[in-house]
């Protein structure tokens, strides 16, 4: 999108690429649409995907820019790969945890989520390396979020301390 970033990310779905990036730009504030590719007639013997159907589409979430391609169901998503969101205040974690569960999305442990999609997020408080940079209250603050799902910030100030 921007062309200024050497790299990307890009996410395979089955079908749902347009779907999914007009919903994470509705849910991130400094978040674009970028351009849609849609598959024609050719190469339908291969790919499949009807006449029309968006094939690659760009966007941008908080300046770090996504590719979503269609390319059917031989791929899903797995934990093994999320996107970190660092959030400043709990309204935030709050914000995106509601948002990025919505609709089908699920909860998981350590602030870890699931959406819709089934991409994995991971909503974590700014404050949390700091808190376990102390070696002799990491382990109570490990302890206290190994029992959370969505991380509470004051709860993991209280075990910190």
């Amino acid at each position: 999108m921007t062309n200024s970033q050497k790299m990307s990310i890009c996410l395979w779905f089955d079908n749902q690429a347009e779907e999914a990036a007009k919903f994470y730009t509705s849910v991130f504030k400094n978040s674009k649409m970028g351009h849609v590719s849609r598959y024609g007639k050719a190469g339908f013997e291969i790919h499949r995907q009807p006449e029309g159907r968006a094939m690659v589409v760009e966007f941008s979430l908080n300046g770090l820019d996504f590719k979503a391609l269609n390319g059917g169901p031989q791929f899903k998503f797995n934990e093994s790969m999320s996107v970190v969101i660092t959030c400043e205040t709990q309204e935030e974690i709050d914000y995106y945890w509601e948002k990025l569960t919505s609709d089908g999305g699920m909860e998981s442990q350590c602030g870890w989520l699931k959406d819709k999609f089934g991409i994995s997020w991971q909503i974590v408080p700014a404050v949390l390396s700091s808190l376990m940079s102390v070696p002799s209250k990491a382990e109570n603050v490990v302890n206290a979020f190994m029992k959370m799902k969505k991380f509470d910030i004051e709860t993991l100030k209280q075990a910190a301390r």
